[in-house]
């Protein structure tokens, strides 16, 4: 992450084609794919089916990704497995926090709650006012480091009239996650309609104002490195 500084980015512990016929990472780690969604393991201890969780990576490698519902953008994404160390806690996963980023600003930030078990998400604009319908579920707290995460996300996405830019907030520190330009494949419904319209308008008023004459030398966008995952695990 030549934007953001390595110390955004959680190291890879391996990436390839094909995993080793055992592991060599300690426990826990996270085996998931670069190219395809929802394509991941958590390996929380040494009793997890190796030869099982190989074959799932292998049928990650064999399915194409990006045809299906026209994300068109992912398709010519190179194929391959990355295996990263687990950042949770308490083998617990972290909230995830999308920053919506219409035209170099972030105006809503999405709250993922325990996504692996009992899995919810809040919606807040960026004064942490919540923007998503009421509930009985409380606010999420505001990380400490969101200030940061919004200077990140703003500094990421200021090429592009819409990018949704995921963060997490690992031991006090913020963690970049990915981004992408297909935030669940368009077809989310928000709660209430008029926070969908709400983002409609940003994202139309973003794109208008990207219509004019830029230089095109400030906008290419930077080649990244070959193992990284930038756009596709929502």
């Amino acid at each position: 992450m030549k934007r953001l500084g390595s110390q955004w980015v959680t190291p890879t512990l391996w990436h390839g084609d094909v995993l080793p016929a055992e592991p060599c990472w300690s426990t826990p780690f996270v085996v998931k794919s670069r190219h395809g969604c929802n394509q991941r393991v958590f390996v929380r201890s040494d009793a997890e089916d190796w030869p099982k969780l190989r074959r799932k990576a292998e049928r990650w490698m064999t399915a194409p990704y990006g045809r299906w519902l026209d994300e068109w953008a992912y398709c010519n994404i190179p194929r391959g497995i990355i295996v990263e160390p687990f950042i949770g806690t308490a083998g617990r996963l972290p909230v995830d926090w999308k920053l919506f980023v219409f035209g170099g600003r972030v105006r809503f930030v999405q709250g993922h709650l325990e996504r692996e078990h009992n899995h919810r998400w809040i919606v807040m604009d960026r004064t942490w006012h919540r923007a998503s319908a009421r509930s009985d579920e409380p606010d999420p707290e505001r990380p400490h480091t969101m200030d940061a995460m919004i200077a990140a996300a703003e500094k990421l996405g200021d090429r592009f009239d819409f990018v949704r830019v995921d963060f997490y907030e690992v031991e006090g520190t913020p963690r970049f996650g990915e981004m992408t330009f297909y935030p669940g494949s368009g077809l989310d419904r928000f709660d209430p309609v008029s926070l969908d319209a709400m983002m409609g308008r940003e994202w139309l008023q973003a794109a208008s104002a990207s219509e004019q004459p830029t230089d095109p030398v400030s906008i290419s966008p930077t080649t990244p490195e070959p193992h990284r995952t930038f756009a596709v695990n929502r």
